[in-house]
């Protein structure tokens, strides 16, 4: 007996090794030109004075597709953390995080292209409910719309899933801002602009609606070149958004997929300030865009 214990822990030892090895090495260093341009591009100061030392978790655990811009995503909002003092940061990719002790500490916990969450036990996924709906903020960049299919609660706070991304990584596409007034949108200067990212579609089952959400930035499909990529178009592809959810706030935005957005000055505003206001810290309008009295969208520049 003492010899077939020998023998498998021998056979296994590599493979869990190996395992551990391909977990460490999943993402690529993130290049010095990189790391020089997310600083640079990083605000100089918060948008609003945090009204107490904050603390946010991000969150990167992926069941599914794992997206490289991972590191940068995470290395991003440590050098905003540490840069403009609205927050300090701890990082995280295993669900034991999710318990009520350790979550009180966290004034928010931000999920980096999370993918395919599915929490093993009920007490995690009652922690991470509880922790938003009693006072608490979510937020979520591009994959955390790719999570909870098993958790339906979690689903809904999100405000929607992903069902494919027509609008792939290589193009640049045009952006509208719905509300262009809004605090959240102020990173934009009040107008629509081109970005190359990839941007999801969601489920139309899934999708709460503006009903439910405070939409602020969407696809702008009068540019034929967004609207030619669906054939059921045009049709409204919101892209960020807030909800209250509880208590609890919650900032979605389907920008960063690719690492070079985490070096855009603009698009790190707009989630600072969305984490600033998922924290409680950021005072905005949050009232769903159905029951928003605000103007017309802004439309995007025509592309040169």
């Amino acid at each position: 007996m003492r010899l077939f214990c020998t023998l498998t822990l021998a056979f296994l030892l590599p493979s869990l090794l190996f395992a551990q090895q391909d977990k460490k090495s999943r993402f690529k260093p993130i290049p010095d030109k990189a790391r020089e341009a997310i600083t640079e591009a990083v605000p100089k100061d918060a948008t609003a004075k945090p009204a107490k030392k904050r603390r946010v978790l991000v969150f990167y655990r992926c069941g599914g597709f794992v997206h490289q811009s991972i590191p940068f995503g995470n290395f991003a909002v440590q050098t905003l953390g540490d840069k403009t003092g609205a927050f300090e940061v701890d990082l995280a990719d295993e669900y034991d995080v999710f318990t009520p002790d350790n979550l009180a500490k966290y004034d928010c916990i931000i999920l980096n292209n999370t993918t395919h969450m599915q929490f093993p036990e009920p007490s995690q996924l009652n922690a991470f409910l509880d922790f938003i709906s009693k006072g608490k903020g979510l937020a979520g960049f591009h994959a955390a719309s790719d999570n909870f299919g098993r958790h339906p609660e979690a689903l809904a706070m999100v405000g929607g899933i992903f069902n494919g991304h027509p609008w792939g990584a290589g193009g640049t596409w045009a952006f509208k801002l719905d509300d262009p007034g809004h605090k959240l949108n102020q990173a934009f200067g009040g107008k629509g602009f081109w970005h190359q990212d990839e941007i999801y579609q969601y489920k139309p089952e899934s999708y709460v609606g503006p009903e439910t959400l405070r939409v602020l930035v969407s696809l702008d499909m009068s540019k034929n070149a967004v609207s030619d990529r669906i054939k059921d178009g045009p049709r409204e592809v919101p892209v960020s958004w807030v909800r209250k959810a509880g208590k609890g706030r919650v900032f979605y935005t389907n920008f960063g997929h690719r690492p070079e957005t985490f070096q855009n000055p603009v698009i790190l505003r707009h989630m600072l300030d969305g984490i600033q206001y998922a924290i409680g810290d950021l005072a905005i309008d949050d009232a769903p865009t159905a029951k928003s009295s605000t103007g017309d969208a802004a439309l995007a520049p025509e592309k040169k």
